[in-house]
């Protein structure tokens, strides 16, 4: 018998994790393009650069930790 109610609870964890990947993604994407724009215009763009690292970092770490759990059990 299929338990609905973890069913529905392992739907929306995938959901919400799917969003905020792809989410972080692209605004690492955005940090990336408005660092290149800002080096042609003479600024540093240290802090796009950095906003994207973190964004990047924090889609590693999602997948990683998805990836634990799935290797863990």
């Amino acid at each position: 018998m299929i338990n609905w109610a973890d069913f529905g609870k392992v739907f929306a964890a995938t959901v919400v994790a799917a969003v905020l990947i792809v989410t972080l993604f692209s605004v690492g994407v955005i940090g990336l393009a408005q660092q290149a724009t800002a080096r042609e215009k003479g600024q540093s763009g240290t802090a796009p650069f950095a906003g994207a690292v973190i964004c990047f970092a924090l889609c590693v770490a999602m997948v990683g930790y998805g990836i634990y759990l799935i290797v863990a059990r």
